[in-house]
């Protein structure tokens, strides 16, 4: 299917926000524009798993008085927002895709979430995620599993699978994902639209990954990081500018050397060293999104009047590395406890995590391993100011598999091979986004990944910017295609 390309069925949140400020619209009406926008299209998508429609318009009805009043309001004033259900929200039930959580309500918000209120923004639901984020997709046991809005046979990836879907198919113009191994960049690249993953600390978390006192919600403490989707660059870097900044509640967090969010012009990036690997040398690769992908970044390189070298950090494979990480940083022995109470049965790669006997010597390798990861990967990018590869090795595919087994003609592993470019930015911290680069033949987004140097995430901002102007945007066969703000809607 030919989608529509549209570029006024998308409303920057910038632009949101101000019409908010200037009473051009107001924050109730763009709530109520959200629910409608909902009840229209998520039946069929089920990118939520819970709403907050009492909670949202209380919100919007105070950021209406306050402007009514005089007083100052955030800059994300009136945007509506979805938070990925594995990121806590005080009073919203918050039960991160799992059984053991399905009636928990937090009592305080992720460092995230209490920054994006007091930017003004209206949380108004909860994403679906797979399990803890063990999974690259979105289904558990609780709820309906989430659908591509390009293809409702199709999986949207994961684990921010109802952050990636909410956003393509317009429901809201910006969603929180969380990313240990890919799960901001995998659904953002087989969902058509921006995901970034920033710096390690870029963006604090807590409680999410950071409190020992819940199993599960504890996971991934080393390789967890924060981020926007949205449909643009632009929208990602304003939220970024207010997700941003250090907090005593994450020993990671980074102190505020970002001040100035706003990206910058392409003339700046003449001159930028720019490597492409198809495959980082032993992934498999769909050979359509290997030749889409490598026409994008020819495509950059030729903007930006500088030279594309194909070339890649000296790797081999560090899945069982990275997997092995993943084991350390869950509490094994707490998420057994509460199943065993609760007479729970945890499945999938989560329960093969708490099955298996992991040793010391496993765990030191893997640290090890790491190191070698970080070491290669640094001394590489003294090369280069970005390395650019496939988001994913393959665009979207079924539902109710955990991936192909089967890539370019080739038996690969299906929970993992599709995701081969992913972990290497959670490994190293580096920041990394996925940006839309174009579709399959018959009709599939695929992603082009981006990855910077340490902690310049505002040049991986400014060269998606880059690469978004070489692409028109289009929305997904289901979709809504009205535009966010209408006459009247003051």
């Amino acid at each position: 299917m030919n989608p529509t390309a549209c570029k006024d069925c998308a409303t920057g949140i910038a632009d949101i926000a101000e019409a908010v400020r200037s009473g051009t619209a107001s924050a109730e009406s763009l709530v109520d524009e959200t629910f409608a926008r909902i009840a229209a299209l998520d039946g069929s998508l089920h990118a939520f798993c819970t709403l907050d429609e009492a909670g949202a318009r209380d919100a919007a009805r105070e950021v209406d008085r306050r402007i009514a009043r005089g007083d100052p309001v955030g800059p994300l004033a009136g945007v509506p927002v979805a938070v990925k259900d594995l990121i806590c929200t005080r009073g919203l039930r918050t039960t991160f895709g799992s059984q053991l959580y399905a009636d928990h309500v937090p009592d305080e918000d992720d460092v995230v979430v209490e920054r994006l209120r007091a930017a003004g923004a209206i949380v108004v639901g909860k994403t679906n995620t797979s399990e803890f984020g063990y999974g690259a997709f979105g289904h558990n046991a609780l709820f309906p599993t989430t659908r591509n809005p390009w293809n409702l046979d199709l999986t949207p990836g994961g684990s921010s699978a109802g952050s990636g879907a909410a956003v393509a198919a317009g429901l809201v113009p910006l969603a929180i994902g969380s990313d240990g191994g890919g799960s901001v960049r995998a659904p953002a690249a087989l969902c058509g639209i921006y995901g970034i993953k920033p710096s390690m600390g870029r963006v604090p978390a807590w409680p999410g990954c950071r409190d020992e006192r819940f199993p599960g919600i504890s996971s991934w403490e080393s390789l967890e990081h924060i981020g926007p989707m949205t449909r643009t660059v632009a929208d990602a870097a304003l939220a970024l500018s207010v997700m941003s900044g250090p907090s005593a509640k994450d020993r990671f967090s980074l102190p505020m050397e970002i001040t100035d969010w706003s990206i910058p012009p392409a003339d700046t990036l003449r001159g930028t060293r720019l490597a492409y690997s198809g495959d980082l040398g032993f992934a498999t690769v769909d050979p359509e999104v290997r030749a889409i992908t490598e026409a994008a970044a020819l495509r950059l390189a030729a903007l930006l009047g500088c030279r594309l070298e194909s070339d890649q950090p000296a790797l081999t494979h560090y899945g069982a590395a990275f997997e092995t990480l993943v084991a350390m940083d869950t509490d094994r022995q707490g998420l057994r406890r509460m199943a065993a109470e609760q007479g729970v049965v945890l499945q999938g790669w989560l329960a093969s995590l708490l099955e298996r006997e992991w040793t010391a010597d496993a765990f030191t390798e893997a640290l090890f391993e790491r190191k070698k990861v970080v070491s290669t990967t640094w001394r590489f990018m003294e090369r280069y100011d970005f390395l650019l590869t496939p988001a994913t090795a393959c665009a979207a595919f079924g539902l109710d598999i955990a991936g192909p087994s089967v890539i370019d003609g080739k038996e690969v592993n299906a929970g993992s091979a599709w995701l081969a470019f992913s972990a290497l930015g959670n490994l190293t911290g580096l920041p990394a986004a996925s940006v839309p680069v174009g579709l399959t033949r018959d009709g599939r987004p695929v992603g082009l990944q981006i990855m910077g140097k340490h902690l310049d995430d505002k040049g991986v901002l400014a060269l998606s910017a880059a690469m978004e102007t070489l692409f028109t945007p289009a929305w997904p066969p289901l979709g809504c295609r009205e535009p966010w703000m209408k006459p009247g809607a003051g």
